[in-house]
């Protein structure tokens, strides 16, 4: 099999987006438009993946940059389709094969589709290959004009005659090229236009007139092929992949109450029977395990669940890792670097960070733990707080298995609780607590007889 390339474009302006952010870069479904169009790329194991960046180029290329085969160029200025494709000639130099070419704002597309259309290209030894769609709504597309059934040209919406604008055959911007004579070719397009613009779509005339080859593969669903031009695109297309996921995952085994108010980022997995209420957002790296229940305006980002896990409502999970039959919420939050230990319960009201929970441990009300190491079988009463900061560094708080801290206790870190040990309720622990002893740290009790009615006198007086 000869070597694929592919080339994406990434240097429009994005006007309409009305954005200091560069369009390619604004998120659908939780993920950089650019992001979804190099990952659909990878799936075709290229020999190279080439950016063409403009608008903002070094945030583009800061984005992107370190990805594995991902390299650029720059168009600058920016004339068009034509001429930015031809910016990929250097560093495609001496190379052969088939070059894909994609679009940065198109992030629908869907793997299944380019293998579809490198096998059509193949098969017909084509020089040009056009993926498109027959849409109710054309306007704004190019459209396919065919001779005889087959693709003769591409004509751009503003040069369209009234005759071309009733087609509603569409142009996809997703071409597969032979790369033998695709740059020469590029040479010979004129800018005759509206726009005074280089057009890509011009070369399929041009190659026709050279009896070049050519193809079209038409995609069923037209979504697929949607660009992101505006805002209200952005959220119409953010809608339809958040619809693929939810269906995706309904498919496998998941339970979701209401797929219209959940959102699952395209690359979190989640295990069969698992249950997921309404208003959930599930975003990032996130991956869920079998059985697991996530009630009601939850937010996981990052994180992991195994088995049988149930998240309450209204809790915030980031960058955390909750181990089987755990139980958080409601009303938690667990940030990055926490890890909640099997059968663990971490309860209403109750913030984690950087803390490590063993099995079986309970922290259950209104307590922040931070900084802090967690044995097994500890009960961590009401109102605990790991004093980790000592306002120029953290510090740890250690406690080990079966020990019971009570209400309203402050540890004062770096502090350590031995095994089995017990800690006062109201207590400030400033020394470590040895294994099996009492550590109280409060003032001594004071009762003075008789003080309320003396207050009452007094101020009767007054």
């Amino acid at each position: 099999m000869s070597e694929i390339h592919v080339v994406i474009l990434a240097a429009g302006q994005g006007t309409r987006m009305k954005s200091v952010l560069p369009k390619v870069l604004h998120p659908v479904a939780g993920q950089p438009m650019i992001q979804q169009v190099v990952q659909t790329a990878e799936t075709l194991n290229p020999a190279s993946i080439s950016v063409i960046i403009g608008h903002q180029a070094e945030a583009v290329r800061a984005f992107l940059d370190g990805r594995r085969g991902v390299q650029f160029a720059l168009q600058m200025p920016q004339r068009g389709t034509a001429h930015a494709l031809q910016q990929a000639e250097p560093l495609l130099a001496g190379r052969a094969g088939t070059l894909v070419l994609l679009s940065g704002d198109v992030p629908l597309l869907r793997p299944a589709t380019l293998r579809r259309l490198l096998d059509i290209h193949r098969g017909a030894g084509a020089a040009a290959t056009v993926v498109t769609a027959t849409v109710d709504r054309p306007y704004g597309y190019g459209r396919i004009i065919r001779v005889g059934g087959r693709i003769a040209r591409i004509v751009e919406e503003r040069d369209a005659s009234p005759a071309q604008r009733q087609v509603r055959e569409i142009n996809s911007g997703i071409y597969a090229f032979d790369l033998a004579p695709l740059f020469d070719q590029l040479r010979n397009i004129a800018a005759k236009n509206a726009q005074g613009e280089f057009y890509l779509t011009d070369l399929i005339a041009l190659y026709r007139r050279r009896k070049l080859p050519l193809e079209t593969v038409m995609v069923d669903d037209p979504a697929e092929i949607r660009g992101v031009n505006t805002r209200s695109e952005l959220a119409e297309v953010s809608t339809i992949m958040r619809q693929n996921k939810n269906e995706e995952l309904m498919a496998a085994g998941v339970t979701i109450v209401d797929p219209a108010t959940t959102y699952i980022d395209p690359n979190v997995d989640i295990g069969p029977d698992t249950v997921i209420h309404p208003g959930v957002v599930i975003q990032g790296q996130s991956r869920i395990g079998s059985a697991c229940e996530i009630h009601a305006y939850v937010r996981l980002t990052d994180s992991e669940l195994a088995d049988k896990v149930t998240i309450n409502n209204f809790c915030v999970l980031v960058g955390a890792r909750v181990a089987e039959g755990a139980a958080i919420g409601p009303f938690a939050h667990l940030r990055p670097a926490s890890d909640v230990g099997p059968g663990a319960k971490v309860g209403n009201f109750v913030e984690l960070k950087k803390t490590t929970m063993g099995p079986g441990s309970k922290v259950s009300h209104l307590s922040y733990l931070g900084d802090a190491r967690i044995g097994a079988r500890v009960n961590v009463g009401a109102g605990t707080i790991t004093c980790n900061y000592d306002g120029q560094k953290k510090h740890e708080t250690v406690i080990d298995d079966g020990a019971f801290i009570g209400s309203d206790t402050q540890l004062i870190a770096p502090v350590r609780v031995g095994k089995g040990a017990y800690v006062g309720a109201g207590s400030s622990i400033t020394e470590d607590v040895p294994d099996g002893a009492l550590g109280i740290g409060r003032g001594r009790q004071t009762n003075v007889e008789g003080w309320v009615e003396r207050r009452k006198a007094a101020a009767t007086k007054a």
